[in-house]
């Protein structure tokens, strides 16, 4: 099966969002608050919310909330299929056996982009595919301007690895501990998400037709 690219998902984001009557506004915060800002977006985003009464609720997110030591992948599973997201729809699980197990979170809200979230020892890492290397017009100018744009996603990292069918691809990912709560565990996978979104339309100039 081909292996759909980041820009397909933005693409389908983009009509959901505009489905949902939701419109975009770019604001500027310091990096510190990305995970606060990320958590009111989320709660605007519902269609009960009233301005005035939006409020974070300083529980969730919370890096001593719920702390669980997920020792098998399968723990894991259980662990995010049981959310309020998983519940809502919003996120489909599915796990890989193997040498490198994983867990596959599909998000809807993001056109169906798949994250990967795999368990290596005390370390979770959060990974998502971009694009294939043979899709960049211009390989020295896309890496530069990654590492202009880093700071814009400090929960992440883009990074070029090979990939399982051959040749090479760009992947963003994120580690966390292991033992990470739940809540933490699911913002970091909609940050991911949301970044790759985000990165996906600052680096277009530099890819191949075909994404854009």
């Amino acid at each position: 099966m081909e292996q759909k690219t980041s820009a397909h998902y933005q693409r389908l984001h983009r009509q959901r969002l505009r489905e949902q009557g939701l419109v975009k506004k770019e604001i500027w915060v310091l990096p510190e608050y990305s995970a606060v800002l990320h958590l009111l977006e989320r709660q605007m985003r519902q269609p009960h919310a009233q301005p005035g009464s939006i409020a974070i609720n300083h529980q969730e997110g919370s890096m001593e909330n719920s702390k669980h030591h997920y020792r098998t992948i399968h723990a894991l599973a259980e662990e995010l299929h049981a959310s309020a997201l998983a519940r809502e729809g919003k996120l489909h699980i599915e796990v890989f056996d193997g040498a490198e197990a994983s867990v596959l979170v599909t998000l809807t809200d993001f056109g169906d982009l798949p994250v990967h979230v795999a368990l290596s020892g005390e370390q979770l890492v959060v990974e998502a595919f971009l694009w294939p290397a043979n899709q960049v017009r211009d390989g020295a100018g896309l890496n530069a301007q990654i590492l202009r744009l880093q700071k814009l996603f400090p929960f992440t990292t883009m990074a070029l690895e090979p990939q399982a069918h051959g040749g090479e691809g760009y992947v963003m990912f994120a580690a966390m501990r292991a033992n990470s709560s739940t809540d933490d565990i699911l913002a970091e996978i909609l940050i991911l998400a949301d970044s790759v979104i985000q990165a996906t339309e600052a680096l277009a100039p530099y890819l191949t037709l075909a994404q854009v």
